[in-house]
């Protein structure tokens, strides 16, 4: 009987183990790709690009453009729909500037902003 609970708590603790290496390493693959996009499109912001130059290029590294909402209401479904967790800090950012486009790059959604010249001004990446 000793021996059987033995091999329990040894059982116990290697899943124990296991399960919080997974986890980790889950949070720092999210951690890593998160930072990658990020990065990614903060050295796009420093180079102000137009929307069009912005959408040609991100579709030439194949990110594609999933809404280029009219006016508010359609952005705010927009927003709803697709901004999960960042929704308020997207409706926030939506209402300084009047442009809003939201773009597929893998397993990340960029909703960027432009100001009314179709400048690029902010943006904010939301993992889909």
């Amino acid at each position: 009987m000793n021996r059987f609970w033995m091999m329990t708590g040894a059982l116990v603790v290697t899943l124990a183990a296991l399960a919080l290496a997974l986890l980790l390493g889950s949070a720092g693959f999210d951690f890593r790709r998160y930072t990658q996009h990020e990065g990614r499109l903060r050295k796009v912001l420093r180079e102000a690009p137009s929307l069009e130059r912005l959408t040609r290029g991100l579709q030439e590294e194949g990110t594609v453009l999933l809404a280029a909402p009219a006016g508010r209401d359609e952005a705010e479904r927009v927003i709803a729909g697709r901004g999960g967790r960042k929704a308020a800090e997207i409706r926030a950012k939506s209402a300084r500037y009047p442009l809003l486009r939201v773009y597929r790059a893998a397993d990340m959604l960029y909703f960027v902003y432009f100001d009314g010249e179709g400048v690029m001004r902010d943006f904010t990446c939301v993992s889909s």
